[in-house]
């Protein structure tokens, strides 16, 4: 099996012209021991979409034994939203399950250090965009064990008037504030500025009211609707896309927001940007989608492809 080109990607992450795309396999991490299941009651660490969706099918009694459906993490979560009739509830139970490893004021528990991926990407040396579709806090975590500022952009799914065609933006030190999509060049400096946007949304390690989560049905459908028009991501990141290649990370294409994305990056040299994909035993249909866009994906774990990279970069990991 051919490795990744760790020098290439190396040079590229140090001079801050590659992307970090971070999915859900990013934050994962190791289990002790390895086939340890979740418990929704007393969670430990972070669950699997599929755990996740599960957790939230048997609190709402969603009516299906099919698995396909028990796992479809935006279908339950769309019925249990219905069936509580209180989108609150929903908020504040992915909270509970997504606490753990977020949450260090946890009395029952004390979370682990953010994993490698996420130290590798707070000791670059360049300011860098980093995008993830997590809940969690991981990346901020490490960046914040280092000192090292960074600000963050936040798709906001709770739909309030302040926020329409809006994003939360937190500037490093300051309280989070409404910014207009399409105005957030006139206010941020990505030259200078490392930032890293939480495409879908954020668990706030210590106050809920800045918890946003695109989980259900109905969250995928706005938050498609609004990348159609343009405030969904701010403007100020399209350019700065287009320049660069990316880094997918634990990060599977079958996922739609994904590839409206690529689809709306209009890449004048894509001949010279290729990208990158590392995912574990990714399917046929996978690579062939990857391929499409110019995307060589590596069968590789995290966890063997990190060390590797960061010893490239010259970081002890």
């Amino acid at each position: 099996m051919a490795e990744p080109p760790y020098g290439i990607i190396a040079a590229k992450l140090k001079s801050g012209n590659v992307i970090p795309f971070l999915g859900a396999g990013a934050s994962l991490g190791k289990r002790d021991p390895p086939q340890a299941k979740f418990d929704p009651e007393s969670p430990h660490f972070l669950p699997k979409a599929t755990e996740l969706a599960a957790a939230l099918a048997d609190d709402s009694s969603f009516p299906s034994d099919d698995p396909n459906d028990r796992s479809d993490l935006a279908m339950v979560s769309s019925y249990y939203a219905e069936v509580s009739s209180d989108r609150p509830t929903l908020r504040e139970r992915l909270r509970h399950l997504l606490q753990p490893i977020t949450d260090a004021s946890a009395a029952d528990s004390t979370p682990p250090r953010p994993i490698t991926l996420h130290r590798l990407l707070a000791a670059l040396p360049s300011p860098q965009v980093i995008v993830t579709t997590n809940y969690d806090s991981l990346i901020e975590q490490a960046f914040d064990e280092v000192k090292k500022p960074y600000d963050m952009v936040i798709y906001p799914a709770e739909r309030r008037p302040e926020l329409v065609n809006s994003v939360l933006w937190w500037p490093h030190g300051q309280t989070p504030r409404p910014a207009e999509s399409n105005k957030l060049d006139e206010q941020l400096d990505l030259r200078t500025t490392t930032v890293i946007f939480k495409m879908h949304g954020t668990r706030h390690p210590s106050d809920d009211t800045y918890d946003h989560f695109v989980v259900t049905e109905d969250d995928y459908v706005e938050f498609l609707s609004r990348m159609t028009t343009g405030s969904a991501i701010p403007k100020i990141f399209y350019p700065h896309f287009r320049e660069r290649s990316f880094l997918f990370l634990g990060y599977g294409l079958r996922d739609w927001n994904l590839r409206v994305l690529l689809r709306n990056l209009p890449r004048q040299t894509d001949e010279q940007l290729h990208s990158w994909a590392i995912k574990e035993a990714p399917s046929e249909l996978e690579r062939l989608l990857w391929m499409k866009r110019n995307v060589s994906i590596y069968d590789l774990n995290l966890d063997e492809f990190v060390p590797k990279l960061a010893q490239k970069i010259n970081l002890s990991a």
